[in-house]
């Protein structure tokens, strides 16, 4: 899709790929919202989409062409898995956790998952709808931060330092954990967990991720934030992933 599009961002994609297979594919249901609050990783939502039915093979051929209801970041058009246009960073969250509040009003006994990026943390809308969400003791959330260290200038602690440090979660009112964001059966286990705690709490979990996983020239390369793919290192790519997967 990437290479074919000529289009960036794959990076950020394939950092949080394994959180939407666990997820949006394994754990989600029906009276669940799932909002990928990163949308510069729409890549990653179109595919896990497609996996399960939403979006067909040929709609996934558009992608970021002209006229395409999949473009660069997801945008509300078509498709019940996306409820919401994101990729302005800072407003899944909040989005999610309004969400979460209908839910308990209508005691439909749904869950809201959010997947944001570490960048995110250092919005000043997080904070607000951290502490709305606390306040509102909104335990039908579970925030997902995809921290693999970079952000679009920089490292994350460069920038305005480990804004996704546990210890500020739990001190504000959340109920945490941490987890290898690349192992399927520990974030799932991690969700389930916090999901039956029986606390008030809303949860965060901490999925450690690196930046272009899975290739070795892109991970944790600042650069693959944007760079699209030459036919050269796509076919290096093809050929990593089969060696390593196939």
């Amino acid at each position: 899709m990437h290479y074919k599009a000529n289009a960036g961002h794959i990076g950020c994609s394939l950092s949080c790929i394994d959180i939407l297979i666990a997820v949006l594919i394994g754990k989600k249901t029906e009276k669940d919202t799932f909002i990928l609050s990163k949308g510069h990783a729409a890549s990653a939502l179109y595919v896990s989409l497609n996996h399960i039915g939403e979006v067909s093979d040929e709609e996934l051929n558009t992608f970021y062409k002209n006229g395409t209801a999949l473009p660069a970041h997801p945008a509300a058009l078509k498709f019940k898995g996306i409820p919401f246009a994101t990729g302005s960073l800072g407003h899944g969250f909040p989005i999610g956790a309004g969400i979460s509040v209908a839910s308990k009003l209508l005691d439909d006994g749904g869950f809201t998952y959010v997947v944001m990026s570490d960048g995110e943390t250092n919005e000043g809308t997080t904070w607000e709808a951290a502490n709305f969400a606390v306040s509102n003791q909104l335990n039908n959330l579970i925030l997902i931060i995809d921290n693999n260290g970079l952000q679009g200038f920089g490292e994350l602690n460069d920038v305005m330092g480990n804004t996704t440090d546990i210890a500020k979660w739990q001190a504000l009112g959340f109920e945490t954990a941490t987890v290898d964001g690349h192992t399927i059966s520990e974030i799932q286990n991690a969700v389930d967990s916090l999901k039956i705690s029986g606390s008030n709490k809303p949860k965060v979990i901490i999925a450690k991720t690196v930046k272009g996983k899975g290739i070795s020239f892109m991970e944790n390369k600042l650069e693959w934030h944007y760079h699209p793919m030459t036919e050269a290192l796509y076919n290096q790519a093809l050929n990593e992933i089969t060696e390593k997967y196939s």
